[in-house]
């Protein structure tokens, strides 16, 4: 499935998601507001209250009434793993395909990498 044929409550999440993981979101801090995130994405806030529900019920946050939604410890470790499984699982088989039928030598794509 494209990114773009993805739910956008699904894209939003995988907005945050990015921000913990990259660790502009760590754990124990606040999640953005509903509001202001839905204003900087230019989101509908119910849209993206859907998108923090499901982190409330995966266990990734706590939710205190009247304060916001924190991450909660081990959060990152947790999305990390998931984010490895459906990379290998699901994306990497494409990729390494393609790089097969380019004929790219992967030392190429180290250098490339790293420049």
């Amino acid at each position: 499935m494209a990114a773009s044929d993805r739910p956008v409550y699904l894209r939003l999440r995988d907005e945050i998601v990015a921000m913990i993981l990259d660790g502009r979101i760590k754990e124990g801090d606040a999640l953005p507001s509903v509001r202001a995130f839905a204003a900087d994405q230019g989101a509908n806030p119910l849209t993206v209250a859907k998108a923090y529900q499901s982190f409330q019920e995966d266990g990734l946050v706590t939710v205190r009434r009247g304060v916001g939604m924190f991450v909660d410890r081990g959060a990152a470790q947790r999305l990390r793993a998931a984010a490895r499984a459906t990379f290998l699982d699901e994306e990497w088989p494409e990729i390494a395909s393609r790089i097969r039928r380019l004929d790219i030598d992967p030392a190429e794509l180290l250098d490339r990498a790293s420049a």
